[in-house]
């Protein structure tokens, strides 16, 4: 059975009016703060508890989740809204072979938004054209995840400035949304991005290009300890073993790109480690009981700035 909807090919008709959050990019710098700063008053509970009562919200995931998908229902309920999903994929319409656009043309006749998480990179997108409600992008493939960057810069604003950090993002890059988001918004904050991963899970050329010709300095490591006592943000992500010919091969990566007590040893004060989660062993168990270490707070984070986001679409 497929894992979920066909794309379809057709050209889809350009829906006016809708206030869609699908990429980082399309949200500017000044929206991005605006969605931070409520999502600070909301965590403050300078909230109206029922600003969403009436209202419907379609989680339509196409791939496992568990911190996405369970903070946005939070967030609907804490709001006074209902959601509303597909369940499994395998005893739907979808595994008849209806395609995507044919499965938002439907559902958002019965919602006031849709959150989509899909494996197909640019999904999302193509669901905002066939959609008549807002279509909020919770990750496809390895795309864009806007939610959870909006989430990195919340927690990260909670600590300290975001302007001109130094920020190491450590890990996959290559195929890691979350950290494509993070770093095209990272560069709209005048940050100086370290990147430390092995050879061949770098950040994509295109992008590492474009962060560069826009002003972001972007300066490439292998070895995390070259690095790591000068930053404000480590921002670790899971090595996927799935990218290696064999387990000795990951193995012998993955053990040098492992986050210790012993390697936080004098790093700045103020330093935060964070992780989009889930983690593997990337992280040290004892790490969790460190000052820097900010991941927890991170996950918790994505019910205010979710509520936020799902305000300025229905509202």
């Amino acid at each position: 059975m497929p894992a979920g909807p066909t794309v379809c090919s057709d050209p889809p008709p350009v829906v006016d009016g809708m206030r869609h959050i699908i990429s980082i990019r399309d949200l500017g710098r000044d929206r991005i703060d605006r969605l931070i700063a409520e999502a600070r008053r909301i965590q403050a509970k300078e909230f109206d508890p029922a600003a969403l009562k009436g209202k419907i919200v379609a989680l339509l995931f196409f791939e496992p989740s568990t911190r996405t998908r369970m903070s946005f229902e939070a967030a609907m309920a804490r709001l006074g809204g209902t959601s509303i999903n597909i369940g499994s994929v395998e005893v739907s319409s979808m595994a008849k072979g209806e395609t995507l656009a044919d499965t938002i043309r439907v559902v958002s006749g019965y919602v006031d938004t849709i959150v989509l998480r899909h494996p197909k990179e640019g999904a999302a997108r193509l669901a905002s054209e066939f959609s008549s409600v807002p279509v909020i992008n919770a990750g496809d493939g390895a795309g864009q995840h806007p939610s959870q960057t909006l989430l990195d810069l919340y927690t990260i604003s909670e600590s300290m400035p975001i302007e001109g950090i130094d920020i190491g993002l450590m890990g996959d890059l290559r195929y890691g949304r979350t950290v494509h988001s993070l770093a095209h918004a990272l560069s709209l904050y005048g940050t100086r991005i370290h990147t430390i991963t092995p050879r061949g899970l770098e950040l994509p050329s295109p992008l590492a290009n474009e962060l560069r010709e826009n002003g972001t300095e972007v300066i490439e490591n292998e070895d995390i300890t070259e690095v790591i006592r000068s930053l404000d943000v480590l921002y670790v992500t899971r090595i996927q073993r799935e990218r290696f010919p064999d387990a000795a091969s990951y193995y012998n990566v993955a053990s040098s790109y492992r986050i210790t007590p012993d390697l936080l040893e004098g790093v700045r004060p103020h330093m935060i480690v964070l992780h989009p989660l889930p983690r593997v062993d990337e992280i040290a168990p004892e790490v969790d009981a460190l000052k820097y270490a900010k991941y927890f707070e991170q996950a918790r984070n994505g019910v205010p700035v979710r509520m936020a986001m799902l305000r300025e679409v229905m509202q």
